[in-house]
């Protein structure tokens, strides 16, 4: 394999277990490659570090697989990586059917997301060096898990940046393209072809259910940005007297209404509506929730956009907690990775200021177990979520 030589001056990231080399890290690249090959990295000192795969015409132009030298890059090794990452989701979440089931670089198959829904899988390739051994992954997904279909959802923009092209459809077997999947006893409809990313938000799994003790027979509920329905969802199933559930995509509501049907809930108000607006209206109308719960798509896809951002959270952080009765639970959410954990708790504390309220934390968390994240790698630390009591200040 063709050696790639880091540099002398840059951060221990790799040493420290971080799975990705820059551009800006490489010192030189000694022997021929073609794009996505193996290779071995090594210091400026001629150190072995890391094998992986290389992808010149990516700022990523390694992404690692292994730090151990005695690990052959075979389809073995592969199929070995996809039955390790299932085996960790059974152990965590015993008896699941459907999750993700292989997070990429944190399941250290960096580039390689497949999410599970019963028996058929759906997966996304994200960078050329998986590309390439596909024969070898789909020979993977089929000793480990033995699904009736594979569908590939390769229809995302980061696969341009690897110079590779879009693409969906099936890759094994057929199936239907909508799928009925259970979590936390709750029901959904999934809708593998053309739902967001993969079709479904498994990431949120704990969260969802952190709502049972906000819930009791006389709650009432406000969900917006309710996407297909899951957090009211959740919020039905506890008991929830009654729930709205707000978002601007008439597809979403319409999935909800069917998510609602499916689970036998009639005490949902639906409301194709923008939720800032819904937010502000609601606010003048003297309209109050025993549980409000705001989880926005994510703002901040890039570090300048932060700004701007913040401003967009708090106009509903602070919409959102003039609408909780004293007492009751403001439940909040950011999926932007580029608003840090401290920025958007900072947020938080000045829209509590503004709307004269007084919060106690009783929830903290981020992404699931079937998420898990690399502790050198931040990137992976994207979910924010909190559940707080809310108190008017007198």
């Amino acid at each position: 394999m063709a050696k790639v030589i880091l540099k002398r001056q840059r951060k221990k990231r790799l040493e420290q277990g971080h799975p990705w080399i820059f551009q800006s890290e490489v010192d030189r690249i000694e022997g021929d490659i073609t794009p996505g090959d193996f290779v071995d990295v090594y210091n400026h000192q001629g150190y072995w570090l890391a094998k992986g795969y290389i992808n010149p015409a990516s700022q990523i132009i390694v992404r690692v697989l292994t730090q151990n030298p005695d690990d052959e890059l075979d389809e073995r090794f592969f199929i070995e990586r996809i039955r390790r990452a299932w085996a960790y989701r059974e152990r965590m979440l015993p008896g699941v059917r459907s999750c993700r089931a292989v997070y990429g670089e944190a399941d250290f198959l960096p580039g390689l997301i497949v999410d599970k829904y019963e028996d058929v899988l759906v997966v996304q390739i994200l960078a050329l060096g998986m590309e390439r051994r596909k024969d070898w992954i789909l020979r993977g997904l089929l000793d480990v898990f033995a699904p009736r279909a594979i569908y590939l959802r390769n229809d995302v923009s980061v696969r341009e940046l690897e110079g590779l092209k879009q693409e969906k459809g099936f890759w094994y077997g057929e199936a239907e393209t909508e799928i009925e999947i259970e979590e936390n006893g709750v029901k959904y409809i999934v809708d593998i072809e053309n739902g967001q990313k993969t079709g479904f938000f498994f990431d949120q799994r704990q969260n969802r259910a952190a709502l049972r003790p906000l819930i009791g027979p006389e709650t009432t509920v406000l969900d917006c940005f309710t996407h297909t329905g899951s957090f009211m969802l959740n919020a039905c199933l506890y008991g929830a007297k009654h729930a709205t559930a707000v978002d601007i995509s008439e597809h979403a509501i319409e999935t909800a209404k069917r998510n609602a049907a499916l689970n036998g809930f009639t005490n949902v108000e639906f409301v194709v509506a923008n939720a800032f607006d819904y937010l502000r209206e609601s606010v003048r109308a003297g309209k109050q929730w025993d549980v409000v719960i705001i989880d926005p798509p994510a703002f901040a896809k890039s570090a300048h956009a932060v700004p701007k951002a913040l401003r967009g959270y708090k106009d509903i952080n602070l919409n959102g907690l003039k609408l909780v009765k004293d007492g009751g639970f403001f439940v909040t959410s950011s999926c932007s990775y580029h608003v840090r954990p401290h920025l958007f708790q900072e947020m938080i504390a000045d829209a509590a200021f503004d709307a004269k309220k007084v919060l106690r934390q009783v929830y903290w968390n981020g992404a699931g177990y079937d998420h898990p994240k690399l502790l050198a790698a931040e990137e992976g630390d994207y979910l924010k979520f909190a559940i707080y009591e809310v108190h008017s200040r007198r």
